[in-house]
């Protein structure tokens, strides 16, 4: 019936064995919804959509794809928006990185096997942006990312409040016995008031900057507050740029390189973002082969410093950050240390973005200048040593200075359980120099990694005024938490890493300087320990779950699943070219 080249909805047939009566059959139906011969021959946009009702952050997802399908609309194409899974962080169980990866199978197959020309990814939420960009990395068809946009700020007696470093804040002192319950149930319905993700530099807002720094979302969009009208203006600019990547055209592929996934660790560094980021960076990165060494990540922090003065590390909130220039001034101060010739989805080079930009207004009071910045050595830190052969993460940027170079007696919980019983059990053996350690968090030890590494101040050391202590695990924390705290311990507990042979009382030795955390235990005894360790069972008898203790990597490698990584590539356009 036709020869033309595949397009729209004559692509990707469903297969009968008769091409032909296929496509006969799918314009059949496709008609049944209101189209009209003209609008069909169109091509189509794609609109991966997650709304939820246990998705707080996704509540303002209608108007964002009416805005999206207005721009396609705009510019020629037929917008057709899809559902996939939806991810909301503190709705699920066990923990939402467990899902990460199912939700990116789901929009990389749906992508691959509905048709469309190019796909608009509509995500927000912490592990939900990261899925779509797994995703589509894997998919390869022309893809832009719009994010939901960050909450406004709440108040409290004065005080501005904002998701979720205020939450800890104020449980920290509920805690103490600072404030009383009637104060905490006030506070708890002024923190987070608006629809978008969390006021501060947690995983949402990081992931949202990075994926503006990868050039996977449209100049300027990252930092836009979600009830903002200009978060509706970029919905629909998004969507015109959708139909402009179907001539272009201009695939992930191109636009996620080793040089952009370094620019990328640049502004996760300047932000003095989440650890999450390099878990979700590094599984992003890893679709498309692209290795992200922790010995690179320390090598950049050394030369990165920290320019956005934004809770946890600073004292501001995202809304203060898009008014201060966002994400355009934080690149413009971090030009000299960026690939200027990496692509955007716009198809401009960095270069070319910035230069547009150049003399562009600033708040320098949010938004540091690179000679007066928050902090003058990036916000992570990569350790290792005998406790961490393969890594481990430190955000320095939230923690305290006076405890990196330490040495301490462990207080061992050997799970979340563990921890959860004894914390605050007023017989607890702690003092404010011990090391709290967690074991068996970690990716496959049942939990699925959670945000647990913030381990609670033991009640009786918080009622005593001690507000920082050394906290080590195999698991993650909130992009919004803050403290001394070292997370992604690998190869985890669960696996049999050396962090499965510490015992109550042992000691460790910390060093930021050195980059080193070092069980301080002899090799003798620690083989002795090891053929003590039961075998394991299998923790999960069916299902997804099966699938993702079977097949999840450990952090170092982004914790993807093992079958959907990428070959493994080099780029040459890593090195700097400014």
């Amino acid at each position: 019936m036709t020869d033309k080249p595949e397009q729209g909805i004559a692509q990707g047939l469903t297969n009968y064995g008769d091409r032909d009566f296929a496509l006969y059959l799918r314009r059949s139906f496709i008609k049944s919804m209101g189209y009209s011969g003209a609008m069909l021959q169109k091509p189509v946009v794609g609109i991966a959509s997650s709304p939820s009702g246990f998705n707080n952050c996704h509540r303002s997802m209608p108007e964002l794809v009416d805005a999206v399908k207005r721009g396609v609309l705009a510019a020629g194409g037929l917008p057709i928006d899809f559902p996939t899974i939806s991810l909301g962080e503190v709705f699920l169980n066990p923990t939402s990185l467990m899902f990460r990866n199912l939700m990116s199978m789901d929009v990389e197959e749906m992508v691959r096997a509905q048709p469309m020309d190019s796909v608009v990814l509509i995500g927000g939420c912490d592990k939900t942006v990261p899925a779509q960009l797994m995703g589509a990395a894997a998919a390869d068809l022309p893809a832009i990312q719009l994010v939901t946009g960050p909450m406004m700020t709440g108040r409290h007696r004065g005080e501005r409040l904002g998701a979720c470093t205020d939450c800890r804040r104020f449980w920290g002192s509920f805690r103490a016995g600072k404030i009383e319950q009637l104060e905490i149930d006030t506070i708890e319905g002024r923190l987070a008031t608006t629809a978008g993700t969390c006021a501060v530099m947690g995983t949402a807002s990081t992931m949202a900057c990075i994926a503006e720094a990868l050039g996977m979302s449209l100049p300027g969009t990252a930092a836009i507050p979600a009830v903002h009208a200009d978060r509706l203006r970029a919905a629909e600019a998004t969507g015109e740029a959708a139909v402009r990547l179907i001539g272009a055209p201009i695939r992930p592929s191109q636009v996620i390189t080793q040089a952009s996934v370094e620019n990328a660790l640049r502004v996760l560094l300047a932000l003095g973002g989440s650890t999450n980021a390099i878990i979700h960076l590094t599984a992003i990165a890893g679709r498309l082969g692209i290795p992200v060494a922790l010995e690179r990540l320390n090598a950049l922090s050394d030369t990165t410093p920290v320019l956005v003065n934004l809770k946890p590390t600073g004292d501001s909130y995202m809304e203060d950050f898009y008014a201060a220039g966002g994400m355009g001034a934080l690149l413009r101060e971090l030009r000299p240390l960026l690939h200027l010739d990496t692509i955007s989805v716009t198809g401009e080079t960095l270069r070319q973005r910035l230069d547009a930009e150049r003399g562009a207004w600033v708040d320098h009071r949010i938004v540091r200048p690179f000679n007066d910045p928050v902090e003058p050595l990036g916000g992570l830190v990569a350790l290792f040593g005998s406790l961490a052969p393969r890594g481990a993460i430190l955000k320095r940027s939230a923690a305290d200075k006076s405890l990196f170079e330490k040495e301490g007696r462990v207080v061992l919980f050997t799970s979340l359980e563990d921890l959860s019983a004894r914390i605050d059990d007023p017989q607890l053996e702690v003092q404010p120099d011990d090391f709290l350690v967690l074991q068996n968090a970690g990716p496959t030890s049942g939990s699925g990694m959670p945000e647990a590494g913030y381990l609670p101040i033991p009640k009786k050391l918080a009622q005593a005024g001690v507000k920082d202590m050394v906290r080590i695990s195999d698991a993650r924390m909130s992009g919004t938490a803050f403290g001394t705290i070292v997370l992604h311990v690998t190869p985890e507990s669960a696996a049999g890493g050396p962090l499965s042979l510490v015992r109550n009382g042992d000691r460790i030795r910390l060093s930021v300087q050195q980059r080193r955390i070092d069980l301080l235990v002899d090799d003798a005894e620690l083989a002795r320990r090891r053929l003590e360790l039961p075998l394991r069972a299998p923790l999960a008898k069916r299902g997804y779950a099966k699938l993702y203790q079977e097949h999840v990597l450990q952090a170092d490698g982004g914790c993807d699943f093992d079958f959907l990584t990428g070959p493994a590539k080099t780029d040459a356009g890593a090195s700097q070219d400014q």
